[in-house]
């Protein structure tokens, strides 16, 4: 069962586009040295719409040697298509990752019936377990509890991503899911009530400034420790809230280069930096986190 902290790792960037793989490496090491359970690599967070498959794999290449079974390293790979998300995962097959993270279809609005054959399809192809990914906000599409709960059931699909935020929803996951699917949340603001409530843990974009946090966060509601789990997430909401100020992944690389992590906070376009007005939020909820700057 993947249960605990994720990140959904960004792919720091030079001022000039380029990956910047000394960067990633303090990331790495920065996560790994705070307790995370597992990185999420070319996730929505990490970049992975605008840049191409064959430097997404030299990234996942890279982390992987440098985690060296330290935490477990998952990767993405999905698409609006269902034979190029096929392709994929045969190319990502061997790599030496613990699983796939894999998105609905994006922009198409397939039906129910229709995400249940791309995500059969998906799970054919994989050599490793998958996680579904549910996030309406940015696909345009909701992949429903009773979906889930037949997609729970085949062999190698183990759990999912849920980032709608709804409590009602997990509890239809928990209703609808073979026992042992792992449920976690993909929405930093209720992870720590999604977890009370019987989540497994969470796939975080706060993480990536606050790995220690949350770590505490989700061990104490993991644990059923509701007070500690809460007073650890109160100093966490802000970041939780700011953090998508404008589009993810922009107001977290900032926050990293602020850091002292990164030494830009370069998006490929569409995405830009993040906007001067902005940049006063983001330092004052990272102080709210008690991170050091």
């Amino acid at each position: 069962m993947f249960r605990g902290s994720y990140v959904a790792l960004i792919t720091p960037m030079t001022d000039s586009g380029l990956v910047d793989y000394a960067g990633l490496k303090q990331l790495v090491e920065y996560q790994i040295a705070h307790g995370t359970d597992g990185l999420i690599i070319m996730g929505t967070t990490g970049e992975a719409a605008t840049i191409p498959f064959p430097e997404q794999l030299e990234v996942l290449a890279a982390v992987i040697e440098q985690v060296a079974g330290r935490c477990q390293v998952l990767a993405g790979n999905g698409s609006n298509s269902t034979a190029e998300a096929v392709e994929k995962t045969l190319q990502l097959n061997q790599f030496a990752i613990d699983g796939f993270l894999t998105v609905t279809p994006f922009y198409n609005k397939p039906t129910q019936k229709g995400m249940i054959a791309h995500f059969k399809a998906v799970a054919a192809a994989a050599a490793k377990p998958v996680l579904l990914y549910n996030v309406p906000g940015r696909t345009g599409v909701d992949l429903l509890a009773t979906t889930v709960g037949e997609l729970s059931a085949v062999n190698n699909i183990v759990g999912i991503k849920e980032a709608t935020g709804s409590m009602t929803r997990l509890a239809e996951l928990q209703q609808c899911c073979e026992k042992g699917f792992s449920l976690l949340s993909g929405d930093d603001a209720t992870a720590a009530e999604f977890v009370l409530k019987g989540g497994h843990g969470v796939i975080s974009v706060t993480t990536n400034v606050a790995p220690q946090g949350m770590t505490a966060m989700i061990q104490a509601a993991l644990a059923g420790n509701r007070e500690v789990a809460l007073t650890v997430d109160s100093q966490l909401q802000a970041l939780h809230r700011d953090l998508f100020i404008e589009s993810n992944p922009i107001p977290t690389k900032w926050a990293l280069r602020r850091m002292g992590f990164i030494q830009s906070d370069f998006a490929r376009l569409p995405l830009t930096r993040l906007e001067p007005i902005h940049q006063v939020v983001i330092e004052q909820a990272l102080q709210q986190a008690k991170i050091n700057l």
